[in-house]
């Protein structure tokens, strides 16, 4: 009955989800079905468990949201987003829209801004783009989801990424673990992703589809009259990446503030503090954006400041609480007692004497469950990541590729119709989950198989 009400919970979830009912609203009603079918009490488990977490979450992760939806509608507003878009469109062509956008979301995110942030810095200009190129606006989610939420979230050696960092403690690796899997991890990825996004594109322009009627988060039509220099207009979006960097490689690694940082009134995790001053830098980088977005045009944004502040404020946080609220349930489910049996079931698959299989798929199943990549993961690791590591041992099998195997398998079937991130990008897009969940859930399909692909190919050749 326990795992009866998990996978009833979770499937209403996503049936609301795409029906475009709200998940703050559900996320905590089906939560609580579950705990129901568990036996557990409802009032407790919604104030002590729920919302403790979403509140959590809200804590850690809201600057970036406030500050990413801001710094998305200045770049907007001061006609930034409209002079990159026309100046990528000029340069490449109209059919090199789709790639240029994929790769702007890919280079933001392997440089470390966090993949919420990335998808409202890159929508203004995209959203410009596909209008330009006469693209479908239905197809843009899918096509940011592939630069953001793939290949350089997980599959990269090297990348910052949240996803990429958490095995590490349980394997003792580091950020470029198994660099050649992950490499052709990525190219797969990445060539897959964009076959089937031209594919879908060209579908849709010889059907006679343009951009589209759309009235939801459009971006007001600008002339081209007063544009900012394009090469100027990037300068907002290289600022955060490269301030970025410096600060998280450069500037905080040797700030020592653990003598009074741990003191009241801050009170700091100490073993935290390193992760809490990356979290610093990335809200500073997006200041400074913000503040040069403001500064390109002034003739542009002039009378707008209120506007595109405001715009941005309200956004953010309905994103947040989006994604907050399925971290909420995910919190829910993970404590039920049903959860640990699915968990020890999947543990239980065989892979040819290899680990890599029951891996892949226990952190792939627990991320969809969870709704949460890193949930999922962590989840996971948490509970058998010292006996994945004893199993690998005993196989051959590297403790690097255990990493990489789990951080490219979190980011596959996580990408559910529940899932936050899923739904903040289109919330940010103002498309529903019928209009362009098909095509994202397409190229998470591409990013799952590729993960099963190279282990079945790991098992032949052996690289790592």
């Amino acid at each position: 009955m326990e795992v009866l009400g998990i996978l009833l919970s979770l499937g209403l979830l996503m049936f609301m989800a795409y029906r475009g009912f709200s998940v703050i609203f559900f996320a905590p009603v089906f939560a609580l079905l579950a705990a129901v079918f568990s036996g557990m009490a409802l009032a407790p488990t919604y104030t002590e468990i729920y919302l403790p977490n979403l509140a959590n979450y809200v804590k850690v992760y809201f600057p970036f949201f406030l500050l990413g939806a801001v710094f998305g509608k200045v770049m907007e507003e001061s006609g930034a987003a409209k002079a990159i878009a026309k100046a990528i469109v000029s340069k490449l062509g109209t059919k090199q829209a789709m790639l240029a956008v994929v790769l702007s979301a890919a280079i933001l995110t392997y440089g470390g801004v966090s993949l919420f942030v990335v998808a409202f810095a890159v929508y203004p200009f995209a959203a410009s783009i596909f209008k330009e190129a006469g693209i479908p606006k239905r197809l843009l989610p899918a096509t940011i989801a592939l630069g953001a939420f793939t290949f350089t979230m997980d599959a990269l050696p090297g990348t910052p990424q949240i996803q990429n960092s958490i095995p590490m403690k349980f394997f003792n690796t580091d950020l470029y673990a198994a660099p050649v899997f992950g490499t052709l991890g990525a190219i797969i990825v990445f060539v897959g992703g964009m076959l089937y996004l031209e594919w879908r594109k060209r579908k849709a322009i010889a059907a006679g589809e343009g951009y589209g009627d759309h009235t939801l988060q459009e971006s007001e039509i600008i002339d081209d009259v007063n544009l900012p220099n394009p090469w100027l207009s990037t300068v907002p979006l290289i600022s955060v990446l490269v301030v970025t960097l410096i600060l998280q490689k450069m500037v905080f690694p040797h700030w020592n503030i653990t003598a009074w940082a741990v003191q009241a009134p801050y009170k700091m995790d100490k073993a935290g503090i390193l992760g809490t001053m990356n979290n610093w830098a990335l809200m500073i980088a997006l200041l400074i954006g913000i503040g040069l977005a403001f500064i390109i045009n002034p003739k542009r944004i002039k009378g707008n400041v209120a506007k595109a502040i405001n715009a941005g404020a309200i956004g953010s946080l309905l994103a947040v609480l989006n994604t907050a609220s399925e971290v909420g349930f995910g919190n829910v489910i993970k404590s039920l007692p049903g959860f640990n049996s699915i968990a020890h079931a999947l543990m239980s698959i065989k892979g040819g004497g290899s680990p890599l299989l029951s891996e892949a798929v226990t952190v792939n199943t627990l991320a969809g469950v969870t709704g949460s990549a890193s949930g999922g993961m962590s989840i996971a690791l948490d509970t058998f990541g010292k006996q994945y590591l004893e199993w690998g041992q005993r196989a051959g099998v590297s403790p690097e590729l255990l990493h990489r195997v789990a951080s490219m398998a979190s980011g596959g079937m996580d990408t559910l119709p529940h899932n936050g991130a899923v739904i903040t990008l289109l919330g940010i897009a103002g498309l529903t989950h019928k209009q362009s969940y098909k095509d994202i859930f397409a190229i998470t399909v591409i990013k799952t198989l590729t993960v099963f692909l190279l282990i079945f190919a790991q098992s032949i050749i052996h690289f790592v």
